[in-house]
């Protein structure tokens, strides 16, 4: 499974009306397609946010609207923390707010995982404490622990904000939570020789999901490779081999050989599934960066899926399947994600499938099917 995390966007015309995933050079998605089934899928479902936490519990084969109890906890579960009945767990991202009021920067200028780490060990000093535990994650991505008598807050997720006011949370939890967010500014600002952050904003809050074990639900041994904390976690919750691989980031610079070797030897060693998940085409959609987004997708096409295939075809790993499909839209326009519903391929190695292109455009008339139907349909039928 191959999952180019935001990839799918909206027509731009700097693309001469193209999308990046038809604007870029993607010989291999193109030949894929070819012999592929292509459709659409609803990752998102209907009323739920759209973030890479339900877009990837989806891809994984559960659905939402059954497990999803907010994205913080699934990344909570990555760091090995286990919450307890009376804990929620929030997403603490280090930001930068303008004096002004405006979300500059919802990753705090990409600290460095060791630089953020100092900050956030400040932060549970001088601000932790009655049952509020700061856990540092990696890079701008971390997490608070709080009482559960926390959990009754509307939050707005910082990448839905760049550029634009920041919104501070409401509802009952929302003064403490304010509170705490005011006061780091303090702190992080002692360290503004080592990251561009000014604060943290707390988003994303819920309790720890209960998810079946995969391989008791699909009979299935699978592994994964993600560098990002969400993701991860949901290997942690389901039972997934999560690959450790020196040299993934999460961002524009990360180890595309690695994420493509580490699956190639979790298949060699007897596993029956492998997720790819690459961050950048999303990080790449938040700054509205159009050429680091098609260079991304032109990655993916010559760095994985290329020697991927060339190596699966290879007799010790025939007959195989491939599922391709980003968790959601992050449309470069907007520089957030949308609910709507994103193309993905399947193929099979032996069994070619009706053929398409792999675009937007190509997909728009396919009705989606829900997305945490896409599983069933790699494991048991192909194309």
């Amino acid at each position: 499974m191959c999952v180019p995390d935001g990839a799918a966007d909206e027509p731009l015309a700097v693309l001469g009306g193209r999308t990046p995933l038809a604007a870029a050079h993607l010989p291999t998605f193109a030949a894929l397609a070819r012999r592929a089934e292509v459709g659409r899928a609803a990752t998102i479902p209907e009323g739920f946010p759209p973030g890479s936490d339900v877009g990837n519990m989806s891809i994984l084969g559960y659905d939402p609207a059954r497990y999803h109890t907010g994205r913080a906890p699934i990344e909570a579960a990555a760091m090995g923390i286990q919450l307890h009945d009376d804990q929620v767990a929030y997403r603490c991202n280090l930001v930068t707010v303008g004096g002004d009021g405006t979300m500059v920067d919802f990753a705090g200028g990409h600290p460095t995982t060791d630089a953020a780490a100092a900050v956030i060990a400040a932060l549970d000093e001088e601000l932790g404490g009655a049952g509020v535990e700061f856990h540092a994650g990696v890079q701008y991505r971390h997490i608070l622990v709080t009482p559960a008598d926390w959990a009754d807050a509307e939050c707005t997720p910082p990448h839905d904000l760049t550029g634009k006011p920041a919104v501070w949370p409401t509802g009952t939890a929302a003064a403490r939570l304010r509170e705490l967010m005011e006061a780091s500014r303090e702190v992080v600002s002692r360290f503004g020789d080592r990251v561009d952050a000014n604060q943290i904003w707390l988003w994303g809050q819920g309790r720890q999901p209960r998810l079946p074990a995969f391989a008791d639900t699909y009979g299935l041994q699978a592994g994964m490779v993600s560098a990002v904390d969400l993701v991860r976690g949901l290997g942690a919750l389901t039972g997934i081999r999560v690959a450790q691989v020196p040299g993934i980031t999460g961002w524009y610079d990360t180890d595309y050989e690695a994420k493509r070797d580490a699956c190639l030897q979790s298949l060699a060693a007897g596993d029956d599934l492998f997720l790819v998940h690459v961050e950048a085409s999303d990080e790449a959609g938040h700054a509205g960066n159009v050429e680091e987004k098609v260079k991304a997708l032109e990655n993916w096409d010559r760095r994985i899926l290329r020697p991927l295939v060339d190596a699966l075809d290879m007799d010790d790993f025939r007959p195989w399947r491939l599922l391709l499909l980003p968790d959601h839209a992050t449309p470069l326009a907007l520089r957030t994600h949308t609910s709507d519903s994103v193309p993905y391929m399947l193929v099979d190695s032996e069994v070619d499938g009706a053929g398409g292109v792999y675009t937007e455009a190509a997909t728009a008339a396919c009705a989606p099917v829900p997305g945490h139907t896409l599983m069933h349909h790699l494991i048991t039928q192909g194309p």
